[in-house]
């Protein structure tokens, strides 16, 4: 039994997860059409494993935005596999596809895909990206979340620049029942240690941190991190516990750009990939892996609090192949 065999028969037979699996199924569905429906139609065209048939596999999965080295790499394994399993049917090559998929993202690494939550006082939570992205949207969900594990949870308003941006958090504040700590037109790190200081006094479980999402001038955002991260530090010396970086799955590979910018200038624990159900290039979780090395955290399937789910790598590669 191959490693999609194992995950359906397990996905099928727990209605525990019937209905977190149906939220990938649904979430996956573009990309699931638009990918899988290729590699089906590649298998009637080349019955028999070919070069013109790695080929062809080989630009699908471009075209899935899984990354060009990511996919290089990926194709390269399958060949050694099909020569070490002497596969000549490329039905029987679908299988290993799943399987050597599911073997790229995890490469005998622990991915850690939980919030690191402090082991006393409030967890710091900082959140980076650039605007539009969803970052705000992103901090109500886990909020939202947060909220319904029973946690006390404190939201600030880091983000002094963008017009609306105060506004937007604090509507998630209302709509979370969670207090917004803000200031007009100030410095985002006076705001943010007054939000921390908060935290810490009035014992709140977890403090989210809104942020700037303007990358063009990097220096100036450099500098605006480092200051943040050490107004925080000098609060709470393990903070922030969590840097989560927000991008949007719909730009693609534009997005994993901006996380390797933002790589270079603080420390990024985990990513959130908002949008995921709005692309058929759902192949960018693997791309991120590849280019990144950060785990991915939580993945946006849908509009509502409750479409922000956490990352599954089993639930993933079901929701992607589940129709091959």
């Amino acid at each position: 039994m191959g490693l999609f065999d194992k995950f359906k028969s397990i996905f099928t037979n727990n209605q525990k997860e019937q209905k977190e699996v149906e939220i990938y199924d649904k979430g996956l569905e573009k990309t699931r059409k638009e990918f899988v429906s290729k590699i089906s139609l590649l298998s009637m065209k080349y019955t028999k494993v070919s070069p013109e048939y790695f080929e062809e596999l080989e630009e699908i999965l471009i075209m899935a935005d899984i990354g060009v080295n990511t996919v290089m790499d990926f194709i390269d394994r399958l060949k050694r596999r099909v020569k070490k399993e002497n596969i000549e049917n490329s039905e029987d090559l679908k299988e290993i596809i799943v399987d050597e998929m599911f073997i790229i993202y995890v490469d005998n690494s622990i991915m850690v895909n939980k919030i690191n939550f402090a082991s006393s006082g409030p967890t710091v939570i900082l959140f980076v990206g650039v605007n539009g992205v969803g970052k705000t949207t992103t901090i109500g969900k886990i909020a939202h979340r947060l909220q319904k594990e029973g946690k006390k949870t404190l939201l600030v308003a880091g983000d002094t620049f963008r017009a609306g941006a105060i506004e937007q958090i604090k509507e998630w504040g209302e709509r979370t029942n969670s207090p917004v700590v803000y200031k007009e037109d100030a410095d985002p790190a006076s705001v943010i240690y007054d939000g921390v200081m908060r935290a810490v006094q009035e014992n709140y479980d977890a403090v989210l941190i809104d942020t700037a999402g303007r990358l063009q001038n990097k220096t100036n955002l450099m500098n605006e991190l480092e200051k943040i991260n050490k107004v925080i530090g000098k609060i709470l010396p393990e903070a922030p516990h969590e840097t989560l970086l927000v991008v949007d799955a719909t730009t693609g590979q534009n997005g994993i750009s901006q996380a390797k910018e933002f790589q270079k200038i603080t420390n990024i624990t985990g990513i959130v990939l908002t949008k995921l159900d709005g692309t058929a290039k759902g192949g960018i979780v693997l791309a991120i892996k590849e280019a990144l090395n950060i785990p991915v955290k939580f993945v946006g399937m849908g509009e509502r609090e409750e479409d922000l789910r956490t990352f599954d790598i089993e639930k993933y590669i079901y929701g992607l192949f589940k129709d091959m």
